[in-house]
């Protein structure tokens, strides 16, 4: 199941995407007509729902025609989910050879980097990342595997740590290289307006059988920049959301990216930042591409 958020004559609503990839179902709207009770307005009320909101799908299904879909070219697609309750939380140099080609071997982290994004940063598919050219001129583009949590919980184990993800979703993690430096942290650098687009939609972790096995592709203006598997991870989804809910508590909507493989900008002699215009599409298997430009102005 594919979960996307879009806006129809400025009315925003949660969908599902069919397997053409070309239609998508108003899930309220029709559940509306064809049933009776609570059924979720965001993808954030659809996430806490957890197995609940799936089994109101399932249902639904059950009773709709192909009539009820409208074409997904009809509607503006937004993030997944356009209200976070806090910072996205981030993976910092989860692949041995992306940590190397920002330092050296001696960079290939022991413990998890976390790092946070700004709710302000994100925005969906389709939309343009603003190229702040005022304040950076080393903006950086990270293709990264997403994971959504669908549960409450703290001192999770690993073992039970999968059962508290309701899916999987892309992030573009853009980055200012220059101000990171400066600051000597990640949080600024990482947290100019438009420098998460997420999306294009999330996949529900039942139809991702193996999320430590998919490939992931950045290109840039149809070059390809990294190219990587999950299975490369130095730290899998398990053993982050492990670490991470020791002492903090993960609740539904959290968002966890789960870091990026070798091959971003800054990575190449001379680097290769990115350039008003420039067509970053990442692609990752199961899920789909998440398609984003960078402003002209």
């Amino acid at each position: 199941m594919r979960f996307v958020t879009v806006k129809d004559q400025d009315c925003e609503f949660i969908g599902l995407v069919d397997d053409s990839e070309k239609l998508v179902l108003p899930l309220k709207r029709v559940w509306d007509e064809l049933e009776e009770g609570f059924f979720p307005n965001t993808m954030l009320e659809a996430v806490e729902l957890g197995d609940e909101f799936i089994a109101k799908v399932q249902r639904l299904l059950k009773n709709v025609t192909s009539e009820s879909y409208i074409p997904i070219d009809s509607v503006t697609r937004l993030a997944p989910m356009t209200k976070l309750r806090k910072n996205i939380l981030c993976v910092g140099k989860n692949y041995a050879k992306h940590a190397i080609e920002m330092g050296s071997e001696k960079d290939i982290p022991k413990h998890p980097i976390i790092f946070t994004k700004a709710p302000t940063t994100v925005v969906g598919h389709g939309t343009e990342v603003q190229n702040h050219q005022d304040v950076t001129s080393e903006l950086d583009y990270e293709g990264e595997l997403a994971v959504i949590i669908g549960k409450k919980g703290s001192k999770i184990s690993r073992e039970e740590a999968l059962d508290y993800v309701f899916g999987y979703t892309i992030i573009n993690d853009v980055t200012a290289r220059d101000l990171q430096a400066q600051h000597k942290q990640f949080f600024i650098g990482k947290s100019l307006d438009t420098s998460c687009p997420i999306g294009p939609w999330i996949v529900h972790a039942s139809a991702i059988e193996n999320p430590h096995h998919l490939e992931i592709e950045t290109k840039i203006n149809g070059e390809v920049r990294q190219h990587s598997n999950t299975k490369n991870f130095i730290f899998p989804i398990d053993e982050i959301i492990h670490v991470l809910s020791k002492g903090m508590t993960l609740e539904p909507g959290d968002i966890i990216a789960t870091g990026t493989p070798a091959g971003v900008g800054k990575g190449f002699n001379p680097p290769r930042f990115l350039k008003p215009g420039d067509k970053m599409e990442i692609t990752i298997e199961k899920i789909g591409t998440l398609v984003n430009t960078i402003s002209e102005r």
